[in-house]
């Protein structure tokens, strides 16, 4: 047998058996020859190493890429479930949202179809099944707003304002509350209601000049005022219809029977109306104002007494109805002083300012109240408001004091007295141009300005010294008498 060597691809031998033919045999195995095959298809590419024991040739290469093969694989199958489910959950949730939809109308149909079986039977039935069909109006209309503009939108408020007309007391009540919830925070609504003539059919069921009227129906009146009275267009419609005598009535608690609700109704209801200038007149010819001024130390109700004062001096009537009103500056001046309500303060000083801007006589009166040391304290301890509006009432009263000292000096020779009020020069004799009894007015002036400084700084130190809780005798009374006497040459604090 020859053998021969290969040089760098490999050995074959040459085997000849039998008949003396040749077979060529490979000096490695299958497996390796087509790996060869494969390195040499790739460019020669060294990727393979051989294992000396087995013989195996084996790839580095090769096992990373079954595990990333194998993690695309695994991903692959889970992200096809993971959109497989966030799908079914969409499918779901918009079946759920369909749903949800799909009740929600349901139930708005029948809540409509509720509102119209109610308007109907007002419309159409009588008696018992009428007074059911308001109760339920007034329980639908109570706190939803959509159902009063539904109802309304139905005509259920023309069947309700025919209902007053009714003797029985039960169908009045049902059809005032009825109305009443109707009317909440709906401005149209509460103009369809006064179109309708509710006012007027309201004020016949208390028509009742010698018996008191029948308190349910009153206090379901007056609560209905007080929320029609709430739109401005409305407040002259009132006004002219007769309803302030009887708010008024309500609020004195002439027939000894109105609740303190009904009686808070009715000053809010009143209030309301005292913004339109138009009631002014009909308020003034009662005797509500008087009655007001009488009230103004009740802290219930001060804030809001005052509030329609403020409103009712707004016009010439109005203020001619407070200054010919018994103690009604002594009563405003005292609320200057009420530290604890600054909104009672400011009120006050409101009208009191209004007042004096306009008529000299209530300058006078104001004057002659003391309104002096309640300005002066006010100016320094008031809210801001307060000073502000205390400060225009002392100007307009200095000039009016101004006014007065230059007609007592200089009305006959046309001079102005502008200088300081002393009597005498330096060396005691008068001064020139004036005679011994113009000084004499003048030393009168003078110590009139005195006592009236006097006075103001003791009560604003006694107010002080009592809120310090300090002893009553902490300033003696010579103190105020120094500093009134270092001051002769001030004009009058107002």
């Amino acid at each position: 047998m020859a053998q021969i060597h290969r040089n760098d691809v490999g050995s074959l031998v040459f085997d000849r058996s039998g008949g003396g033919n040749f077979r060529l045999w490979s000096a490695f195995s299958g497996a390796a020859f087509r790996r060869k095959l494969l390195d040499s298809m790739l460019c020669g590419v060294p990727r393979h190493h051989y294992d000396d024991d087995a013989g195996v040739v084996e790839s580095p290469v090769e096992k990373p890429n079954q595990k990333e093969r194998q993690n695309r694989s695994d991903s692959k199958r889970n992200g096809g479930s993971e959109s497989l489910s966030e799908l079914m959950n969409l499918t779901e949730a918009s079946e759920t949202g369909v749903y949800e939809t799909e009740v929600e109308r349901r139930r708005k149909i029948e809540a409509f179809e509720e509102l119209q079986r109610v308007v109907k039977k007002l419309q159409l039935e009588e008696g018992s099944v009428q007074m059911e069909a308001a109760m339920d109006v007034r329980r639908l209309a109570k706190e939803d707003s959509e159902a009063r503009s539904t109802l309304a939108m139905l005509g259920a408020i023309p069947p309700l304002v025919e209902m007053l007309n009714s003797n029985d007391q039960d169908f009045q009540i049902a059809s005032l509350y009825a109305l009443l919830n109707l009317g909440i925070g709906n401005d149209t609504n509460k103009a369809a209601i006064v179109k309708a003539g509710a006012v007027h059919k309201m004020l016949k069921l208390i028509e009742c000049p010698d018996e008191s009227p029948n308190l349910p129906v009153s206090e379901a009146i007056v609560a209905n005022f007080l929320g029609l009275s709430a739109l401005d267009s409305n407040k002259p419609i009132i006004g002219s219809s007769g309803a302030i005598p009887f708010l008024v009535k309500t609020l004195q608690n002439v027939h000894r029977n109105s609740s303190a609700q009904a009686r808070q109704d009715s000053l809010r209801a009143l209030y309301n109306l005292s913004i339109s200038n138009l009631n002014i007149s009909q308020i003034v010819e009662t005797d509500f104002v008087p009655y007001l001024l009488s009230m103004v130390d009740d802290m219930e109700m001060s804030e809001r007494i005052l509030s329609i004062l403020s409103n009712i001096v707004s016009t010439p009537e109005g203020r001619k109805a407070i200054s010919t009103s018994r103690d009604a500056f002594p009563i405003l001046i005292d609320v200057l002083s009420w530290t604890d309500s600054p909104g009672c303060q400011e009120k006050a000083s409101y009208i009191l300012m209004v007042m004096a801007h306009k008529a000299y006589r209530d300058r006078q009166a104001m004057i002659e109240a003391g309104i002096g040391s309640s300005l002066l304290e006010l100016t320094l301890l008031g809210s801001t408001l307060a000073q502000k509006r205390a400060s225009r009432i002392l100007e307009c009263l200095r000039v009016d004091k101004g006014k007065q000292v230059s007609g007592v000096y200089g009305g006959i020779r046309g001079a102005v007295v502008s200088a300081p009020i002393c009597g005498s020069s330096s060396n005691g004799e008068s001064k020139e141009g004036l005679t011994e009894e113009d000084d004499e007015m003048m030393s009168e002036e003078k110590k009139a300005v005195k006592q009236l400084v006097q006075q103001s700084l003791q009560n604003n130190m006694r107010r002080i010294v009592k809120r310090a809780n300090l002893p009553q005798d902490f300033v003696p009374s010579d103190h105020f008498k120094t500093l009134t006497s270092t001051s002769t040459s001030k004009s009058l604090p107002f």
